[in-house]
This record gives structure tokens, C-alpha cells and sequence, in this order.
């Protein structure tokens, strides 16, 4: 990375009191991924990369297989520009298949391990994926075979999920675990046949044109949609992600437990561990007690999130017992962190926990809380170095937001994606155009506080429109999550025959707490603007989360007979 001198300009007010430690106006040159991982295998080439359930691969090892993997690609006509996907947990097989196929060319594809077979045949088909790695697990292989049947890709290549155990714990998943396995049908390729013996050909990628990886977007808000990131969009991000850390030096030992499919963890765990040489201690899915263990165990550094995971590692049985002393920062993501849980977590373990911000369609992340130093709880902080940000008017995105009021997150930067895969139409209402080049807009209401710090208000599709007036459903929350009773939140708007929404909250409670939803109702009405009154306080079991544990708005609405 190189550092720029440009001197600060008036719509940039976060310049002044910048408090990460790497220059706003850091410059981040053209690099791939293969190259980026090249260079770290050789850097680290003894170091371990992934520490599975107490079996370590190397930089070598894993750089190996994946050269290994990009050839037997090219072998079976796997050109640049093809489309490989990945059905995988979080295992090992994940980074060489990743690395790999980017080495040969291909434009990587992700699939959350916990699609079903429609869901997952509708993302093969939308991204022409030809090639689909998965592994023996019984939860995964019989949806891809299916899918397979379909004639929707050309080649399965199926992994051993034993083979990538420690030696004691493959052997006993095989004689005593059989049903989390599934046989491997004859026509699937074994893993292991596919991989080359011969070096892959040399594949001559643009970091700013070529495709590294479709990212499908949630779906929360809608259809889900390819983001198409460029080499350079991840690893720029990559780069600007290890540049907010002021420890960028130490060896970092990180808990991968965010799915790698998600593209938080794709840069977050994933890639800036291995550009900073660090070691991915790898869980298959997030269970708190063992994630505890695993922190003890490797004595990890960091450990990546959402709110939720927090929040169940706090109320784990064994959270008072388990030694966080290595534990420096961990970075939330994904949601809205509450202030009770962050001053609770730091509390509990005597680490920092920040909170940044970022999008499918940023490759990762946009904008962050500093590690050390000010930082601002309830915001996203600033924009990371390479970064620039603008607020829209909510009603014309041609023009800027009134100085102060709530705007449209607008941003700008090299981690921001081309555009989405065969949606020209979607692809051109997620920019602004603007004289000086394209703004992604966000789809989140912001406002810019003092020192360049933003705070999210709330999604704009998810506004109530109260009688005329504008509700944002997340500052709700936000005094609903102060009540000692309340663990979870989340508001909607429901018909209203009179002001035609009315804003509904629904609650999970901590354990032992008894609290009525009258009595929750009452107390945040006193706290509330007229306008922003709930008609009710459901109290719940729990409430719906996505696939990496955000809560989902969109998925309680179609429970409640909303959506």
C-alpha cells in the first residue's frame, strides 16, 4: 500500500480527527487473490494456517493442495471466467478450493451450506456455475447430488470430512458417526483423484476487471443477487481491513466460526488472516460451548461476529470459567450491536469489542470503530483508509442530505463492486451518479456526527410510515434493549386502519425475567415519541435469524402474515 498527501476537503470532516492508524487517503495498487496468497505461502510457508478441531495445515500445505486443485481444474477444461462454486462448511478443503480455482481462473461461487436443494439449484442456474465442491457430510451431499440430477452443473467434486480430522477423530466419525455421513455416488469426483500432480498453467488475471467471486446478497430486502467482486475489491479490502489494526505485527490466532461463505468472514477471517500470516482456528458451525473451548484452547486473539454470538457466548454455563486472557479485539458485524451487550462482552473478557459496518456489494467492510484509541459506541464509526462516504437525500439521491439531517448512506472506494451479476437493471438503482463518478447507495439512513462518526438509523425500506411521520424501527429497539428484560428486539410496522402503519415490537427475554408484553409496552410508550408509540409488545420464544444469526426483519414479517 502506498500513502497519499492530499490535503482534506470540507465534505470529508472525519479527515481531521481520523483515528485510525493507517492515513484516510492510503492508496491500495492492483493485486489479485493468487497472488496475494502466493505471497504469503512464501512468507509463511511454516506457519500454520488453519487449525482444524486440533489438526493444523500449514501455508504450505494448504498452498499446495490448492495448486494442486487449480490444475486438476484445468485438466478437466476449466477456463478463465467459469464459474466454480463452493458448498462447504467451514473446513479446510474450503481455502484450497477457494485459492485454487481463483488460480485457474475461475470466478469463485458461494452457496451457504443450509440451502436446500431449490434454493441452491436457482443460485447454480442464475450464476452458470459448472463445477460444484462439496463434502460427504449427509446434510450436504444428497441436496447436491440432487441438484446434480437436475443437469444443472457439469462436475460434483466431493471432499472427506473424516480425512480433514484429526487421526482419532476421523477414525471414530467413520465407525461411530455414520449417519453424518453419505456415500459418494460414482459419477462424483473424489477430492483427493482430482488434485494434479503437474504445476497449473500460468492464468494472466486484471485485479480491476476479472471476477474473483458472485457473492450472493442475503436477501433480506429481496430477490438475492450476485455482487460481482473484482481480485482487487477483495483484496483491497483485505488490505484496508489489516491497515485499521495497530497491532498488524502480532501473530494473530482467529476463531473462524462466521460461515466462510458469508462474505464478512470471507474478508474478515478468511483473507486478512492469511495476508497477515495469522492462524484460522476452524469451526464447521457456531455452538457456544465449544466455541469457549476453542478460545481457551488456541488461545485466540480475535474472534469475528454477530451480535447473537455474543450474546449466547454470554450466556453460556461456562463463560465465568473460560480464560480470555490472549483475547485482544473482536469485531462485530452483520447488526446493529446493543451497548448493554458490548459493555457486558468487554466486561466478561477484557477485550475490545468494536463495531464496524460493511455490505455484500463492499466486499466486507466500509467503515469501522478504531481498535485502540476514541471510539464511539452505538456507530459505525469512521470510513476505513481508501474510503469515502456521502449522505443522499432520502427522496432525490441526486442531491446531498440537509447539513445534519438523516441521509442515504452513499460510499465509494476500490472494495466496491462492479455491479450484479446479469441484473443491469438492479445494477443501475444501486448507484448514484454523480459528477464526481458512482456512489453505491446503501439502502441505510444514516447521520453524521461530530468527528466524521456515523450512526445507522435504519434500512429506508424498513421505515413505518406513521400518519406522515417516519419511524425507524431500530431506534425502537435501541430503548426497548435497555430494559433489563429484554434480550432481543425487533420492530415492524403492521396495518393500522387510522395513521395506516403502527410500529409493533416483539421480544425474546433474558433468562428468568417474567415481564409481560402490556408491562414492556407501557414502560417504552413513556420513553417514545407520539408518533412512535407501539400498538404492542409480543413476547416470543425467539425470533427468526438469518443464516449467520442476524436478526431478520423480513422473516418475522412473513411469520406474523405481513410479508
Amino acid at each position: 500500500m502506498t500513502v497519499s498527501t492530499a490535503a482534506a476537503s470540507p465534505d470529508q470532516p472525519w479527515r481531521a480527527h481520523y483515528a485510525h492508524p493507517a492515513p484516510w487517503d492510503t492508496i491500495f495498487p492492483p493485486l489479485s487473490v493468487p497472488q496475494m496468497f502466493a505471497d504469503s505461502a512464501a512468507r509463511f510457508a511454516d506457519r500454520p494456517l488453519v487449525d482444524f478441531m486440533g489438526r493444523r495445515f500449514s501455508y504450505a500445505d494448504l498452498n499446495g493442495e490448492a495448486r494442486a486443485f487449480a490444475a486438476g481444474l484445468q485438466q478437466l477444461g476449466i477456463v478463465k471466467g467459469d464459474r466454480v462454486g463452493l458448498f462447504l462448511p467451514n473446513v479446510p478443503i474450503y481455502l484450497a478450493a477457494y485459492y485454487g480455482a481463483m488460480l485457474a481462473g475461475a470466478t469463485v461461487v458461494n452457496f451457504s451450506p443450509l440451502y436446500t436443494a431449490t434454493e441452491l439449484a436457482a443460485q447454480v442456474a442464475d450464476s452458470g456455475t459448472r463445477l460444484l465442491v462439496t463434502v460427504d457430510s449427509s446434510a450436504l451431499l444428497p441436496t447436491a447430488v440432487a441438484v446434480q440430477a437436475q443437469s444443472a452443473f457439469e462436475w460434483l467434486v466431493v471432499g472427506s470430512l473424516a480425512d480433514q480430522l484429526p487421526w482419532a477423530k476421523g477414525l471414530a466419525m467413520r465407525l461411530f458417526a455414520r449417519k453424518a455421513l453419505s456415500k459418494v455416488p460414482p459419477q462424483a469426483l473424489r477430492w483427493d483423484d482430482l488434485l494434479a500432480e503437474t504445476a497449473p498453467a500460468p492464468t494472466a488475471l486484471d485485479p480491476e476487471e476479472d471476477l474473483a467471486l458472485l457473492q450472493y446478497t442475503g436477501g433480506t430486502t429481496g430477490t438475492p443477487k450476485g455482487a460481482m467482486l473484482t481480485h482487487q475489491n477483495i483484496t483491497a479490502n483485505t488490505r484496508q481491513v489489516e491497515a485499521i489494526d495497530p497491532q498488524q505485527d502480532a501473530r494473530d490466532m482467529i476463531v473462524g466460526v462466521l460461515p466462510l461463505f458469508h462474505v464478512f468472514a470471507n474478508i474478515c477471517v478468511l483473507n486478512r488472516t492469511v495476508a497477515h500470516g495469522g492462524c484460522i482456528a476452524m469451526l464447521p458451525r457456531f455452538d457456544a460451548g465449544q466455541a469457549l473451548k476453542t478460545l481457551a484452547r488456541v488461545r485466540a486473539t480475535s474472534m469475528p461476529g454477530v451480535p447473537t454470538m455474543y450474546q449466547a457466548l454470554l450466556d453460556h454455563p461456562d463463560c465465568g470459567k473460560t480464560d480470555f486472557s490472549s483475547l485482544r479485539v473482536c469485531i462485530s458485524g452483520g447488526a446493529p450491536l446493543p451497548q448493554p451487550l458490548k459493555q457486558r462482552f468487554e466486561a466478561a473478557t477484557g477485550a475490545r469489542l468494536i463495531e464496524g459496518y460493511g455490505l455484500t456489494e463492499t466486499a466486507g467492510v466500509a467503515t469501522a470503530n478504531p481498535y485502540e484509541g476514541e471510539e464511539r459506541p452505538g456507530t459505525i464509526g469512521q470510513p476505513i483508509p481508501g474510503t469515502r462516504i456521502r449522505l443522499l437525500d432520502k427522496e432525490n439521491p441526486t442531491r446531498d442530505a440537509a447539513p445534519g439531517e438523516p441521509g442515504e448512506l452513499a460510499i465509494q472506494g476500490p472494495q466496491v463492486m462492479r455491479g450484479y451479476w446479469r441484473r443491469p437493471e438492479a445494477a443501475l438503482a444501486a448507484f448514484a451518479e454523480r459528477p464526481d463518478g458512482r456512489w453505491l447507495r446503501t439502502g441505510d439512513v444514516a447521520v453524521l456526527e461530530e468527528g466524521g462518526y456515523l450512526r445507522i438509523v435504519d434500512r429506508i425500506k424498513d421505515m413505518i410510515a406513521v400518519g406522515g411521520f417516519k419511524v425507524f424501527p431500530s431506534e425502537v429497539e435501541a430503548v426497548l434493549l435497555r430494559h433489563p428484560a429484554v434480550k432481543e428486539a425487533l420492530v415492524i410496522g403492521v396495518p393500522d386502519p387510522y395513521r395506516g402503519e403502527a410500529p409493533r415490537a416483539y421480544v425474546t427475554l433474558q433468562e428468568a425475567a417474567t415481564e409481560s408484553g402490556e408491562a414492556l409496552a407501557k414502560w417504552l410508550n413513556a420513553q417514545l415519541g407520539k408518533h412512535e408509540r407501539v400498538d404492542a409488545v409480543v413476547v416470543r420464544e425467539s425470533l427468526p435469524k438469518t443464516m449467520i444469526g442476524k436478526l431478520d426483519r423480513k422473516a418475522l414479517g412473513a411469520e406474523v402474515g405481513l410479508a
